[in-house]
């Protein structure tokens, strides 16, 4: 994984998890991988992936069962797409309608581009 300058690793990490809960790749009641082997595979620090297993726990996404491992909660999902939903409100459609404002898009313009974009994924699938 490469990381960028514009966010914390550890996050970038969590979105990786969180990605990886809403393509169900892992399901609730997985379990996940260990700090260390996601430190190994992702050539961080094992404090880093600590910083982002707990971010996760207390979010409510994952919980540890202590020596066994860490596990994709029951409601894993559900948070998951909240948490998700709430950071693409806040931070990403500020910057979406700024642009929109300076290139002089209205919402029409982008619903069209939004269903040839579903068209080309479906068409792929």
């Amino acid at each position: 994984m490469e990381f960028n300058d514009n966010q914390a690793i550890y996050l970038q990490i969590a979105d990786l998890f969180c990605e990886n809960i809403l393509t169900e790749k892992w399901k609730p009641g997985d379990r996940i991988p260990s700090v260390r082997e996601m430190a190994v595979n992702m050539e961080v620090n094992p404090n880093t992936v600590m910083r982002t297993f707990n971010y996760l726990q207390e979010k409510e996404i994952i919980f540890n069962k202590r020596g066994i491992g860490y596990f994709v909660s029951d409601d894993g999902f559900e948070k998951t797409k909240s948490l998700r939903k709430e950071d693409f409100v806040n931070q990403e459609l500020p910057k979406f309608f700024k642009e929109m404002d300076l290139l002089n898009l209205s919402l029409k313009d982008v619903e069209k581009i939004y269903e040839q974009y579903l068209k080309s994924e479906n068409d792929e699938n």
